[in-house]
C-alpha cells in the first residue's frame, strides 16, 4: 500500500507497520521527523504517479499491508469503547471517524468485510495516519459480533433518528456505538441487535448530520458523560 501526505508517512512510520521505501519532494525531504529514514527523492510527477493522486504534499511510502486486529480482543478492557460501522462506504468518512475514534481514545472500529468501505491510502489520508495507531478490525457479520459483544458484557447503541435523546443511557462500562451506512443508516437486523437506539438532537431544516460528525459527537459525548459519572 502506498500512503501519501505527510501526516499519513510520518505516522505510518511510527506506526506498527514496516515501511519498506520513502520517496519525498527536496522541500518534503527536510521534515524533521525523516531524520535518519533512507528517503528517495522524487519530482511531483513521480510521486503523483507512484500514489495516484496530486494530494502527496510531496511525500509518499510504501508501508505494506495494513494489519487489521482481532476483533475478539477490542472489549478486553472495561471501560472500552468500540465504534461499529454498518457498512459505510465513503472511505473519507471511514478516514475521519477513524481519526476522531482515535484522538478520544477508543479501544477500535470494527467494519464489516463485505460491501463497506477498507483502509486504503484515502482513508489513511483522511484519517490524518490515526489508521496507523487504531485497532480497525474488519468481521463477516455485523449484527453476530454485536451479540458476541453483549457476550461480553457490552451495551451496544446505535445511532437512529428514531431513537431516544442520546444524553439518556449510561455509557459507563464496555460500549459499543454503531452507525448506519451514507443514505440508509442503520440494516434492520443490525438495529435489532442493539440494546437501544439513541438519537442526536436536529434543531436545523437539514434533517440528519454525515455520519462521521454523527460519530464525533456520539463519541464525545461518551466522554463527556464519563466524565462527570460519578
Amino acid at each position: 500500500m502506498i500512503v501519501y501526505g505527510r501526516n499519513p508517512v510520518r505516522e505510518a512510520l511510527r506506526g506498527r507497520r514496516s515501511v519498506k521505501r520513502v520517496w519525498a519532494s527536496s522541500n518534503a525531504a527536510r521534515e524533521e521527523w525523516l531524520a535518519g529514514v533512507d528517503v528517495e527523492r522524487a519530482d511531483e510527477e513521480k510521486l503523483e504517479q507512484l500514489c495516484g493522486s496530486p494530494d502527496h504534499q510531496g511525500i509518499c511510502a510504501d508501508a505494506g499491508a495494513y494489519p487489521y486486529a482481532d476483533a475478539a480482543g477490542l472489549l478486553s478492557d472495561e471501560q472500552a469503547l468500540v465504534v461499529c460501522l454498518d457498512q459505510v462506504q465513503d472511505p473519507r468518512n471511514l478516514g475521519a471517524i477513524c481519526r476522531v475514534a482515535e484522538c478520544a481514545g477508543a479501544a477500535g472500529v470494527v467494519i464489516p468485510d463485505r460491501r463497506s468501505a477498507e483502509v486504503t491510502p484515502v482513508v489513511c489520508k483522511a484519517s490524518a495516519g490515526a489508521v496507523e495507531h487504531l485497532s480497525v478490525a474488519r468481521v463477516r457479520n455485523i449484527a453476530d459480533w454485536l451479540g458476541e459483544a453483549k457476550q461480553a458484557g457490552a451495551w451496544v447503541y446505535g445511532a437512529s433518528a428514531d431513537g431516544i435523546p442520546y444524553e439518556r443511557p449510561d455509557y459507563r462500562g464496555r460500549v459499543v456505538l454503531v452507525l448506519g451506512s451514507e443514505g440508509r443508516g442503520l440494516r434492520p437486523r443490525v438495529a435489532d441487535a442493539c440494546d437501544e437506539l439513541v438519537a442526536l438532537p436536529i434543531r436545523g431544516r437539514v434533517e440528519s448530520l454525515n455520519v462521521s460528525a454523527a460519530a464525533a459527537a456520539l463519541i464525545y459525548g461518551v466522554l463527556q458523560f464519563r466524565a462527570h459519572a460519578t
